[in-house]
């Protein structure tokens, strides 16, 4: 069992779904609780949300989608607002401060140009698994 506390931007997940690669063996190892992976509900509804209008997610997947993260993720709801990137990527930072996270792993240019926030460590699939 690992403490390390991730959160698993958007992104990150919907390459592990739909795309395999990297992004897969990282979701492996949290389903497998090697990892600790942390959400919000901001962000399953953003996932959620472009599972079903960008790639055409039937309910019944959608639904299965949820079960397993909620299931595989921890949920931390947010209290303290973040403005830092003044987009979507701010919720991203909530749920990392929330859940006392050590990395946030994305493959979103905004936020992996700030490479750290307040001692969280941002970086890509192919970078964190060559650390872990």
């Amino acid at each position: 069992m690992n403490s390390t506390r991730i959160v698993l931007d958007t992104n990150i997940i919907i390459s592990a779904l739909l795309f395999g690669g990297k992004p897969r063996e990282i979701l492996k190892l949290v389903i497998s609780k090697r990892l600790i992976a942390i959400t919000s509900p901001p962000l399953l509804a953003e996932l959620l949300d472009v599972l079903a209008k960008k790639f055409s997610f039937p309910k019944k997947a959608l639904k299965l989608v949820e079960a397993k993260l909620k299931k595989s993720f921890k949920i931390v709801y947010p209290i303290k607002i973040i403005n830092v990137l003044h987009s979507p990527d701010d919720r991203v930072l909530e749920a990392t401060v929330e859940g006392n996270c050590d990395y946030i792993i994305t493959g979103e240019k905004e936020l992996l140009e700030l490479a750290i926030f307040q001692d969280m460590t941002i970086i890509d699939a192919y970078q964190f698994l060559n650390l872990f």
